[in-house]
């Protein structure tokens, strides 16, 4: 008999060699940028806190509309298979200010103090995107405005539902106008309206602190258009990544150029009374690589 040839290929190769060129790319890149070729920080990383990795309900961000009439958004269940860690304060205006000292955010447009204990409001999401940036160089770790489902996650039962309740089937507008007039309405502006100090309005089940007070916070989640069919499906959606999603007490679309939301540039509804930010900790493998490249796309 003859025998037959025997294959010398080892399938690991097939997928190690690739990764292994892949990882060492991503190295050279990283290294070649400079961002990361000081691993000494400059300055210690801002207190944070670990979300555990779980699931949960979250009703999803945008304007959603069945045969041409409002409807809510659908709630769906939302999966983070590994741990988020987030800042547990909004970021202070001296944390700002410091950025601003350095020559590298533009100054806000408030009048609150410069202290530690005080949360940055009068910055928009430029603003809010250049310090993420100034503070990953600063301390070497990559940070990042969170998504709104990121932010939802981390809040836990302080996040709010926007849902009107209106019967989706239901084609008399009068019940969405009343319902939408009834909800601005209890949207009445804080009593309190000056940003307060650190741990005024108390910490979520994940010790996330001040969610849902006095301060909106900037996401990097863009406003969306949706059209679903009679199931409630998407059909067709547009995305403005002009307006951003800030939440707070509610979810308020705001211009990416706002730093007053009072002053106009909400897209719908009661405007915020303030907006800030906090930012989540990317500590993906590759989120060095992702930052380099965006800074080399600068």
């Amino acid at each position: 008999m003859t025998a037959l040839p025997v294959s010398t290929r080892n399938p690991f190769n097939s997928i190690a060699i690739p990764l292994l060129l892949a990882t060492a790319l991503a190295g050279g890149l990283i290294a070649k940028s400079g961002v990361w070729s000081s691993p000494a920080p400059e300055m210690p990383a801002p207190v944070t806190v670990t979300v555990p990795a779980g699931s949960f309900d979250h009703r999803e961000t945008g304007e959603f509309f069945r045969d041409g009439f409002a409807v809510d958004g659908p709630k769906v269940r939302k999966s983070f298979n590994r741990p988020m860690t987030i800042m547990k304060h909004q970021v202070s205006t001296a944390a700002y200010d410091e950025c601003v000292a350095n020559g590298a955010c533009a100054s806000r447009e408030s009048l609150t103090p410069s202290r530690t204990d005080l949360p940055v409001t009068g910055v928009n999401f430029d603003d809010a995107n250049t310090y993420a940036r100034w503070l990953s160089e600063k301390t070497g770790m990559v940070w990042r405005l969170p998504s709104d489902e990121e932010l939802a996650f981390a809040a836990g039962s302080k996040y709010p539902d926007d849902a009107l309740g209106v019967d989706p089937d239901s084609r008399n507008p009068a019940l969405r106008w009343l319902a939408d007039y009834e909800r601005e309405t209890a949207r009445k502006a804080s009593r309190v309206k000056e940003p307060q100090p650190y741990g005024s309005f108390g910490e979520g089940e994940y010790g996330l602190a001040d969610f849902a007070g006095n301060i909106w916070e900037w996401t990097s989640t863009c406003l969306r258009r949706v059209n679903l069919d009679r199931k409630g499906r998407s059909i067709g959606e547009v995305e403005s990544c002009g307006i951003y999603i800030a939440a707070g007490k509610h979810r308020s679309p705001l211009s990416s150029f706002v730093r007053d939301p009072k002053g106009g540039g909400c897209s719908v509804g009661t405007p915020p009374d303030n907006v800030g930010f906090r930012l989540v900790h990317d500590d993906r493998w590759y989120a060095p690589l992702l930052f380099a490249i965006s800074r080399q796309s600068m």
